[in-house]
């Protein structure tokens, strides 16, 4: 068996491609269930965000399931297996293990270090889970992943600043304009990106902060955070006749700005728009209204690109924990490997005792109950004491050449099944 992921993220394919891949939150069960029910897929983990779309398996054969990911993705992406290829990168073993240590500590994000993908890496373990995906390989493999990416942000100093795509939407914004002080602002979207926007605008000194969300329940809550005022859907063309900046975000994939939204505005009056949502939020057609300028995640990747500069030693740092918890990780799994055989060879010795037991039990039944006790844990112990170091050798070594040879020995020796 091995581990495979299969995917597209910011550094493979256009933002076009990427929200065609899109995979919503509530979908997730389902795409979870088609992927295990491949017959070359054992377990499957998707971590979707804006930035990627990652398949992670156990493959009972690599090109088997290697199909069964790449006519997933079409299917999801509507397009074309041959189509889609050029965009798609795939590792396995230990190369996909690092992969995901990697993207966990932040070293793959547009924003270098971005701390919401932790949280994101431990939402796909869970789902994985609650949806049927992950089992012992997944769960060993995300497990290492998630203590890869808190271990680079509490050991090195990768996340400090600009540390989150909403952050740097915001740091962008303002940038662009000098300064948010007494801004009118709205934000579309009150997911977790979305606070994460608002707690920004926030603290940035916005004037006045308009939350738009399709649950209101949850704009409301938004709202109160950041002293904002939560408006309907219905009431998006009000809004932005008074919006100096606008950060979309939402999650239902569906367009919430338009040209026609935006008729009511001064002629030429400014309005910066920034679509951080996957798939995009805010027609393309804006961008032809006089005075509004769309920006959208390809422009915060080449924002950040500039500040990756000074955080090169600390990605030098972050790699070497990465290292150390693939070496971790690849020690463990390995010795999982080995788990079958020891326990066969144990079950063996037991047997073999109890037999031998049962053989002399006419001679030791004149024995005291406590006498009978000491045959019995003195036996026990012989036989641990004995298979001790053949099963600390056996784990040790094994996923090396060695280890096979010793496997395959104790097998013959033992008479175990193979």
């Amino acid at each position: 068996m091995s581990i495979v992921v299969i995917g597209i993220n910011h550094r493979t394919a256009p933002l076009a491609v990427l929200e065609r891949l899109a995979i919503a939150p509530d979908d997730l069960a389902k795409a979870i269930g088609a992927l295990v029910s491949r017959d070359n897929i054992r377990e499957a983990a998707l971590l979707a965000t804006c930035g990627r779309t990652e398949v992670y398996v156990v493959a009972e054969r690599f090109h088997g399931a290697y199909a069964d990911v790449t006519d997933f993705l079409a299917g999801v992406s509507s397009m074309p297996v041959d189509e889609l290829q050029p965009y798609l990168f795939v590792q396995h073993d230990d190369a996909a293990a690092a992969h995901l240590f990697e993207v966990a500590a932040g070293l793959d994000s547009a924003v270098l270090g971005e701390s919401e993908i932790l949280g994101q890496v431990r939402h796909a373990w869970r789902a994985a889970h609650e949806f049927g995906g992950a089992k012992a390989t997944l769960d060993l493999l995300f497990r290492h992943a998630l203590r890869a990416g808190k271990r680079a942000r509490t050991e090195t100093s990768i996340g400090r600043g600009t540390a989150s795509i909403s952050h740097a939407a915001v740091e962008m914004a303002t940038e662009r304009l000098g300064s948010l002080l007494g801004l009118t602002v709205l934000v579309v979207g009150a997911g977790e990106m979305g606070a994460g926007v608002a707690a920004a605008l926030h603290h940035g000194g916005a004037g006045r902060i308009f939350v738009a969300n399709r649950s209101p329940a949850r704009g409301v809550e938004l709202a109160a955070r950041v002293a904002g005022t939560v408006i309907g859907f219905d009431q998006l063309d009000h809004a932005l006749e008074q919006c100096d900046v606008v950060v979309s975000c939402a999650g239902a994939g569906a367009i919430s700005v338009t040209p026609p939204l935006l008729a009511a505005r001064p002629s030429g009056r400014r309005l910066l728009i920034v679509d951080i949502a996957v798939p995009r939020n805010v027609d393309r057609g804006v961008s032809a209204v006089e005075g509004v300028t769309l920006l959208d995640l390809e422009d915060i990747s080449r924002w950040a690109e500039r500040g990756r500069a000074a955080r090169v030693a600390e990605a030098s740092q972050v790699g070497d924990i990465v290292a150390e918890e693939l070496d971790r990780f690849l020690f463990e799994a390995t010795a999982r490997q080995a788990a079958p055989l020891v326990a066969q060879l144990h079950d063996r010795a037991e047997r073999i005792r109890s037999s031998e037991l049962s053989r002399f039990s006419g001679r030791l039944i004149e024995l005291a109950p406590d006498q009978r006790d000491t045959v019995e844990a003195l036996t026990r112990s012989i036989i641990a004491k004995l298979l001790h170091s053949p099963s600390v050798r056996l784990r040790h070594d094994a996923g090396t050449p060695q280890g096979e040879r010793n496997a395959a020995a104790v097998s013959d020796l033992f008479d175990l099944e193979s």
